[in-house]
């Protein structure tokens, strides 16, 4: 088979680190099982952001909405709005995947154990997008970012990065 003449080499994607945010979290809210999955809402109870560029708060109110396909894997939906050190606030929103071995999926649904399990054993990735109208911050428009997440005691913690 021959590479087609369009194809163009464009260089390796790269990342840098914007923040590490952890998102402090409601008891969940099961919507029940539907068409598509079980539909369950997270609610933002709260949380911080922190990294080279900005860093401040998660507000509490927001939240994500997450559908846990007949499969086992999980898909995302969640909305946050951050507030920064100097008071400028940027709406966050993310989807992507987070796929659980088989053999994990009973200590994840226990509350006490899955946040125990060592995140390498589970993928749970996202892939943040920014919306804000501070000045300082605008360039937080025009970027997009990719994240690993993971499990901890009352919320969840995501590593954030902007792909360069």
């Amino acid at each position: 088979m021959t590479s087609d003449s369009r194809v163009k080499a464009v260089g390796d994607i790269r990342t840098e680190h914007l923040f590490d945010i952890t998102v402090d979290l409601h008891p969940r809210l099961s919507m029940g099982s539907g068409p598509f999955g079980q539909r369950i809402l997270f609610g933002a109870a709260g949380g911080s952001f922190d990294g080279p560029k900005l860093h401040g708060e998660v507000l509490p109110g927001d939240g994500g909405w997450a559908l846990f396909r007949p499969d086992g894997a999980m898909s995302p939906d969640v909305r946050l709005t951050l507030r920064t050190h100097d008071s400028a606030l940027v709406h966050m929103a993310y989807g992507g995947r987070w796929i659980t071995p088989p053999e994990l999926r009973a200590e994840m649904a226990d509350p006490v154990k899955r946040h125990q399990i060592d995140p390498a054993h589970y993928y749970f990735r996202t892939n943040p997008l920014f919306e804000t109208g501070a000045e300082e911050y605008a360039w937080l428009n025009d970027i997009v970012c990719v994240g690993p997440g993971y499990l901890i005691e009352g919320g969840i913690t995501y590593k954030v990065s902007r792909v360069v």
